[in-house]
């Protein structure tokens, strides 16, 4: 039947990797790696012969995607973090120190530069690793907020002059900011390992839609006005955006 998906995962070198099969009206196979899953598009005319060695096909594609392409690995099972790691976010370094025991549930501290998590022995891998992930945000959201909301402030004091309700460290990979009508700020921490001159392009994008809600020409005069070069930026986060991540 056109149009139906399943979704299922691949085994790459004995890691789980999220896939989806799509049976489309189609003369062709397709393959391609998306943001959360590998992707193989078949025609509904298809045999179970041939379906079954497109699926050989694909898992052996996949595969040798992964071993051209390191990215791949850091966006579906993350960097692989482990007692004892460094982690650079901008210009601070962090250590990161592992305590595991029969709790629960995870949690973590931030103290003079190191990161301790106390982490839960019976969590496997993957989850483990994208619980990591999202303690490391939390922690180190926390501790540049103050500088990320000065920053905010300063910029929209010297361009813009609007009120601000919030300002927010989230970890978003869908975008890099968002802003609402009621003047709440939105940053994703990913923006964290960009270089400065990038991050302050987002918060005037962002501090740009207290005036314009929309990407009308009005307000990418607003964003022109305030950095003449933005666009320079813009090309920045789409070149090398993939690398900001934890």
């Amino acid at each position: 039947m056109a149009g139906r998906v399943v979704k299922t995962y691949l085994d790459i070198a004995g890691k789980k990797v999220p896939a989806k099969i799509y049976w489309e009206r189609r003369n062709n196979v397709r393959a391609s790696i998306g943001k959360k899953a590998a992707i193989l598009r078949m025609p509904t005319r298809i045999t179970a012969a041939d379906q079954e060695k497109q699926m050989r096909w694909f898992t052996e594609w996949v595969y040798t995607q992964f071993s051209k392409d390191p990215e791949l690995h850091i966006r579906f099972f993350g960097k692989g973090y482990r007692d004892g790691d460094s982690i650079k976010v901008g210009a601070r370094t962090y250590l990161l120190k592992f305590n595991f025991s029969d709790r629960k549930t995870h949690s973590g501290k931030l103290k003079s530069g190191v990161i301790t998590l106390e982490l839960s022995r019976g969590d496997q891998e993957p989850h483990l690793q994208k619980s990591i992930k999202h303690l490391l945000s939390r922690l180190v959201a926390q501790d540049f907020m103050p500088n990320i909301t000065r920053k905010v402030n300063e910029l929209n004091r010297i361009h813009f002059q609007k009120p601000i309700k919030s300002v927010n460290l989230k970890y978003n990979q869908t975008n890099w900011g968002s802003c609402s009508s009621q003047g709440n700020v939105n940053l994703s921490t990913r923006l964290l390992f960009a270089p400065e001159e990038v991050i302050d392009y987002v918060i005037i994008h962002e501090l740009a839609h207290l005036t314009e809600l929309n990407h009308s020409a009005r307000f990418w005069k607003l964003v022109s006005d305030a950095m003449p070069d933005y666009k320079e930026k813009e090309k920045w986060l789409k070149e090398y955006g993939k690398h900001c991540n934890f």
